[in-house]
């Protein structure tokens, strides 16, 4: 299993980013698919997740209303738009098949970096 996100950079508070994840070795179109981050220091947290058919979505609380996932089963390919960025959203983002960390049984990718300052 292979998964390479990007999209990663530095921006300020209330900015934007999009980030994507390309898959490979597992059949994305039949995986539920998941965004997670983790901040220096602090445990890997669930993010958000989408449904084989992105028609059912789940947001962490503390990222609704301002994340979106997507997902393009011909590119087997996962986004996740970020609005309204805050400085707590800093963190490196990761893609997985599953909707909460506890779930992920494959090996992580290299995550993508985001970084919100002023």
């Amino acid at each position: 299993v292979q998964l390479v996100e990007s999209g990663g950079g530095f921006v300020q508070p209330g900015g934007s980013l999009r980030l994507s994840c390309t898959v490979s070795g597992l059949p994305f179109g039949d995986r539920v698919m998941g965004w997670f981050r983790q901040a220096p220091g602090q445990v890997r947290e669930d993010v958000g997740c989408i449904s084989l058919s992105g028609t059912s979505l789940y947001y962490a609380e503390p990222v609704k209303g301002r994340f979106t996932i997507t997902r393009d089963n011909a590119k087997n390919t996962l986004y996740l738009q970020m609005d309204d960025l805050k400085p707590e959203d800093s963190a490196m983002y990761y893609c997985a098949a599953g909707c909460q960390v506890v779930d992920v049984s494959h090996a992580w990718g290299q995550g993508t970096l985001v970084t919100v300052s002023s």
